[in-house]
């Protein structure tokens, strides 16, 4: 598969917080992600997926600020589109329309391309992932994984130099798994990567750890998993169920 854009980007996190029916979601949280791959892990309720809505600009915090290539994500959405995409652990709670070619031409239209235009992206995407035939495909005879190849083209098609990846893996079998990690492997674009799965994480440039909405740690894979693993190895061995975060 060629690539789909040559650079990648940097995003810029400043003093963002969230409060949501009044338990903090997210504390004061100032990240700067300049290297081309980055993974987050943390326990469920961490702040790990708000955060990463945050990023994207689909979810706008109580305070704070998030750039990408100085691009303020909630003042400007159209160019923020240009910037960063986001593949979602559910392919069905990112698509919204019946057919392949509608569904990877919607972003394309909403960054303001010509249909002329969106239609050709669509097509030469299509090319390069080995899918020409899927154009006027119906979702619904897609499988899973399917799906979230869909979901992917459809956030490269737009060319962000940034790819959050919320849990993009969760239910999908091990060679439909390996398929996508090596699609990942081969792009270009900063990835943001949410993931339980520590292996996907250990050949990254950095690790950030999230715990109760603040970062607990931030470093290389060889210092941050280590010690995530050993903190939630204790946590697992208390009598009690009432430190696991829901």
């Amino acid at each position: 598969m060629g690539q789909l854009i040559s650079d990648n980007g940097r995003v810029s996190i400043q003093d963002v917080s969230m409060v949501k029916s009044g338990h903090p979601i997210l504390n004061g949280i100032t990240l700067d992600l300049t290297t081309p791959r980055v993974g987050f892990v943390g326990r469920n309720g961490s702040g790990k997926s708000t955060l990463a809505r945050v990023v994207c600009g689909l979810v706008k915090p109580d305070q704070g600020q998030v750039r990408v290539d100085d691009i303020d994500v909630f003042k400007n959405r159209r160019k923020a589109l240009s910037k960063i995409g986001i593949l979602f652990q559910n392919p069905d709670h990112q698509i919204i329309f019946p057919t392949v070619l509608e569904e990877m031409s919607f972003g394309l239209t909403q960054q303001g391309h010509p249909k002329d235009i969106v239609r050709q992206m669509v097509a030469d995407a299509l090319v390069q992932f080995g899918k020409s035939a899927w154009s006027s495909r119906s979702i619904s005879t897609l499988s899973q994984g399917q799906r979230h190849l869909v979901c992917l083209m459809s956030v490269l098609v737009m060319q962000p130099k940034v790819v959050v990846l919320d849990e993009p893996f969760t239910g999908l079998d091990r060679p439909i798994t390996r398929q996508l990690t090596q699609i990942l492997a081969d792009i270009n674009q900063m990835l943001l990567h949410i993931s339980h799965d520590l292996e996907a994480l250990r050949d990254y440039d950095r690790v950030i750890w999230l715990e109760r909405g603040t970062v607990q740690m931030d470093g290389s894979p060889q210092t941050v998993l280590p010690a995530y693993c050993a903190a939630m190895d204790a946590i697992g061995g208390q009598d009690a169920f009432a430190d696991i975060t829901g």
